[in-house]
Formats: C-alpha cells, structure tokens, sequence
C-alpha cells in the first residue's frame, strides 16, 4: 500500500507508519531546514519540497505512479495552539483545508489528521468542521479524537487530536475504540534516558557529535526497542549553562518548575511534559523552554529530547541543537502514529496494489 504524508518535518508520522508496516511513498513539506534529514532517515521515501497550498492531487498521484491508498500529517499547528496567539488571520491555518482538499482529490481508502487540542476549541471548530465537511460524504469520519502519547507507552505527555476517515467500501468499520487494543502504560523518564548517561563521545561524523552507551546493565525494555545495534547515537552535547544557571538548577525538585526560566525538571518515575518546537527564522528565532535533566544541572540534550518522544536512536536530526529541537517539538510522536496506523491497518480490506493483495500475512507482521 502506498501512503503519503503532508507537512512530513522530520517523519515522526513515516515513522509510525512505517513501524507498522505501511510503505510511505512520498512526502511533503515547504521546510528544507525541517525535513533536511528526511531522506536520510527514509531513503525508500520521495521527499518534494513544495507548498502544499500549490500542489495537486494529479501531481501526487504521478509522482507516487498509481492510486495513493493512504494520506496522513499534521497540518501547522501554531495558529491553533492554546499557548499561542490563536490569531484567525495566520495565513498557517489555511492549510488545516488543503490538507482535506487532497485527500477528496486523492481519494485514498484511509485519511489521518493530527494536529493541537486547540483546534477543536470552539473560536476554531468551524474551520475544523467546514474542512472536514469536504470530505464527510465519501468517508466514515471518526474525530475529533483526544489521545495523548502516553496512553500508547509513551514516556512524554503530549495530547492531541486526530481525525480518521475510513473509505466504507475499502476498509471495515473503525471507531475510536479500536484504538483501546494499543494502549500500553506509559514508560518513564527513566525507561527513556537513564541508559544515556556516561555515554562517551566519539569523533564528529557528518556534522553531527557522535556517542556511544557505555553504561553497564540491562536498558529498560523502551530504551531497549530504541537504541542502535552498535550502540551509537547522535546529539548528545550538553549546554553549556553560567554558573548561576546551574546553582539555580541545582535548586529545582524533580517534578517542579524553574520560577526563573520556566523549565520544567523531569522526575526519574514520572513522564516529560510535552516537548516545544520553537521558531524558525521567519518567526523570530524564538527557542523552546526545555525541561531540566532529572539529577544533572542542565536541560536536556537532543538525544533525550527523541527518546521522550519515542525516535530510535538510528533517527538523525539536525548538527545544530536549535534546529533538531524544533523538529522534534514539531513532530508526531512515533509512537502514537504508529499505534493509529496498527489500528486501521487491521481495518483495510481488499486495497490491491499491482500484483498482490493486502492479506493476513501483513496484518501478522505489522502485530509484530
């Protein structure tokens, strides 16, 4: 089955999909900062640089090379989200409709929409339900559907909502209750990053700081499914902070609040708050406040940051912290998206591609 994700950034969305056993075909984003690892995380996957306001159903479907069968993304959430501006006039929320307008063009036997609680507030709900109203006559619609990340293992909280649409003549009826049999408990900050600390480094490869685990034990059954098989990663320098910084850290309980910076400090047995991806240049430079370190006096690096959201730490980002942890706050948790694509996956009846037929084989290793 071919899919193709809208507004892709980094591919935590591909990623789930392709965790649970979906081919992306090809993906989409304006960003070429965003997406400037994306094919080297997903080198089977067409990356076009290109406005989604601009681009066509007929120009996806020729690059894809026959009928897409799935569409997926998260439209840019700034103009509705709840610790934003909310201003109606961000030319950003526009594209919440372009995102409909291709999947009725498209016509794929599934849709997923991921985006802020914020956009099912009521000053937004119209621009919601007049987008969803594009397709509504053609699709089951499930959604707007809550569900945060940690209900599916996750160790970060991070709601959301999702709107599903199901072809009735390709796919078995879903509900938001299929969606029960991948919850998992949620991990915890210790599950995620203990196994990191006393990493070495190694030589700079790529532009990118490489690491490697050297902590003796066995990693939690998370930290187990994310790391490398050699053990190496990325992204893992610490920030330099003054002094004062860290004799104010240092004065910070796990699970409270810096009164000063507004960072939050990570408890070892609790989850992460939800991660902030910050602005680009065009909006200002601005950075995301990022949570203490649980028992050291610094805020997190990069490679915690990816594996509260759940990437494996094959996962590139970007050489500069800025610029990885905007794609990381901007991004799907994995997890989560994996678990929504497990669920229609079991859905899909009968979507033929040239030659085969999507069958119970399939669904058994997607289970896996």
């Amino acid at each position: 089955m071919k899919l193709v994700d809208l507004f892709c950034g980094s591919g935590g969305f591909s990623l789930g999909a392709h965790q649970a056993g979906f081919e992306v075909a090809a993906a989409y984003d304006i960003d070429p900062i965003l997406t400037s690892s994306y094919t080297r995380n997903f080198q089977s996957t067409q990356l076009h640089l290109a406005d989604i306001a601009q681009l066509t159903g007929q120009q996806v479907e020729t690059s894809v090379g026959q009928q897409v069968d799935g569409v997926f993304g998260g439209p840019p959430c700034q103009g509705f989200s709840s610790i934003g501006r909310r201003d109606a006039t961000d030319v950003r929320r526009t594209l919440l409709g372009h995102f409909f307008r291709l999947v009725s063009e498209l016509k794929p036997a599934f849709f997923v929409m991921e985006n802020v609680p914020g956009l099912a507030y009521e000053d937004a709900r119209s621009e919601l339900d007049d987008a969803i109203a594009v397709v509504a006559g053609s699709y089951d619609v499930i959604g707007p559907q809550g569900w945060d990340a940690s209900q599916f293992g996750a160790p970060t909280k991070r709601p959301r909502i999702f709107v599903i649409g199901i072809d009735r003549d390709r796919c078995d009826p879903f509900s938001a209750e299929d969606m029960d049999a991948f919850k998992r408990p949620a991990a915890t900050v210790r599950d995620a990053i203990l196994d990191l600390q006393d990493a070495r480094q190694l030589l700079d490869h790529g532009g990118f700081d490489q690491w490697k685990i050297t902590r003796r034990g066995t990693p939690s059954n998370y930290a187990r499914q994310l790391r490398s098989d050699s053990g190496q990663f990325t992204g893992h320098k610490f920030t330099a902070h003054t002094e004062s910084v860290v004799d104010r850290f240092s004065r910070v309980v796990p699970g409270s609040m810096d009164k000063i910076g507004r960072h939050p400090r990570l408890a070892w047995g609790g989850q992460c708050p939800t991660l902030r991806a910050g602005t680009g240049a065009d909006r200002g430079s601005y950075q995301s406040v990022r949570p203490i370190h649980p028992s050291e006096n610094r805020v997190i690096t990069v490679r915690e940051a990816a594996r509260l959201q759940g990437f494996p730490d094959a996962h590139l980002f970007h050489p500069t912290v800025w610029h990885s942890f905007r794609m990381i706050g901007n991004s799907v948790s994995p997890i989560i998206a994996k678990a929504v694509f497990q669920a229609i996956r079991s859905k899909v009846e009968n979507v033929q591609q040239p030659g085969r037929t999507f069958g119970d084989e399939d669904l058994a290793q997607a289970a896996e």
